[in-house]
């Protein structure tokens, strides 16, 4: 009874979000008022908590979130700029680090056994994210005619690790588990050296890129709280529960004020071109899928392995890109790809792994790792 109750609890959200929807069309259709965002920012708000009810949908709650505070800072950009005297862009490096360290607590020498167990699996994993992505970027900026340094943020999104929701993904999706950790770890842990030398060779044309310079910007955001979520893990092993309860919380708000501060720092540039980056930004996702799985099957890998590729090589560290923006003083256009990348492939991602989540890969038994990773 209680379940069917609260079933029936969420259903009203959906009729908040109609009516919150229909207030925002109207806004829109009559006056162009900029309070048409407050309407927006509470229609995806409805539809996060009706979401929250519906097993399918549940996993884009959090992706109606940031279209909500991302709408609304595109109606609103003072919101999310300057607090008095204070710019919000000096919060997106600390935030990033903060995930970061979050991703060190949950880690431990498990997370790198599948380099031992299957290095197949692995080296085709980190290789294919890190030549496949870098290589459509590069190709989808040269043809878009974009500005140069908007063009730089595609191929900046290309030469990212993948992301962290890809592990979540791969866990909804029936993919190899504990071969997503291995690859998000390692191509994360690789990510100070090797992309700053991507983005030298390949955006090097559009943007100025300090090799040295790049390397220590992300070995400060990644290496440095990873190696202190280590420490952290190892000191307190098994008395530390609550973080494990806390940094996914942490790591989601993060992500979506990282996301809401570069929409409203390119705010006039995303209007301009938002439309065109949208297509650009899902032909590279979407690519990544398609070419990491069909790479990963010609080199004869199982099934689920083949699916863990694929989300891998599809779903960036849009956080990290943003804060390598950030870095380089060029949030307003090298950090647009990402800010558009990071909720798009949220999207995507749950589409794909709830396909693949009916479908048990053929031959193999359902995954048995624990799932720690936020």
């Amino acid at each position: 009874m209680q379940s069917t109750t609260t079933k029936n609890s969420y259903n009203y959200f959906y009729i908040a979000a109609l009516i919150f929807l229909i207030a925002y069309i109207y806004i829109v259709a009559t006056t162009h008022a900029p309070y048409a965002g407050w309407a927006l920012l509470l229609f995806f708000t409805a539809l996060a908590i009706a979401f929250k009810g519906n097993k399918t949908l549940s996993g884009l709650s959090f992706t109606m979130v940031i279209f909500g505070t991302v709408g609304l800072s595109l109606y609103h950009p003072e919101y999310f700029t300057e607090w008095g005297s204070f710019n919000l862009k000096v919060l997106i490096v600390p935030l990033i680090q903060i995930i970061m360290f979050g991703m060190g607590t949950s880690m431990s020498i498990q997370d790198f056994a599948a380099v031992i167990k299957s290095p197949k699996g692995v080296i085709i994993g980190v290789a294919s994210q890190f030549m496949i992505m870098p290589i459509i970027g590069l190709t989808l900026a040269n043809a878009t005619g974009l500005e140069p340094e908007i063009a730089a943020g595609i191929i900046l999104i290309g030469c990212s690790p993948s992301g962290l929701a890809s592990n979540v993904m791969c866990y909804l999706a029936k993919a190899n588990l504990a071969l997503s950790l291995t690859v998000t770890s390692i191509t994360t842990l690789l990510a100070p050296f090797i992309t700053p030398v991507l983005m030298k060779f390949l955006a090097g044309s559009l943007i100025e890129i300090n090799v040295l310079e790049m390397m220590w910007d992300i070995f400060k955001m990644i290496i440095i709280p990873i190696g202190a979520g280590l420490i952290f893990n190892k000191l307190l092993s098994g008395k530390s529960q609550w973080l494990d309860k806390a940094m996914p919380v942490v790591s989601m708000v993060g992500i979506a004020l990282i996301l809401t501060i570069i929409t409203a720092a390119g705010r006039d540039s995303l209007l301009a071109i938002g439309p065109i980056l949208i297509v650009v930004v899902l032909i590279h996702n979407m690519c990544g899928y398609t070419l990491g799985y069909w790479g990963a099957r010609l080199f004869k890998m199982p099934e689920s392995d083949c699916r863990t590729v694929a989300l891998e090589v599809g779903m960036q560290n849009a956080g990290l890109a943003s804060g390598i923006a950030t870095q380089l003083g060029k949030i307003a256009t090298l950090g647009l790809a990402p800010a558009v990348f990071g909720p798009l492939m949220n999207i995507t991602g749950s589409i794909l792994a709830s396909w693949w989540h009916n479908r048990q890969p053929e031959g193999e038994q359902p995954e048995e790792v624990e799932f720690k990773r936020h």
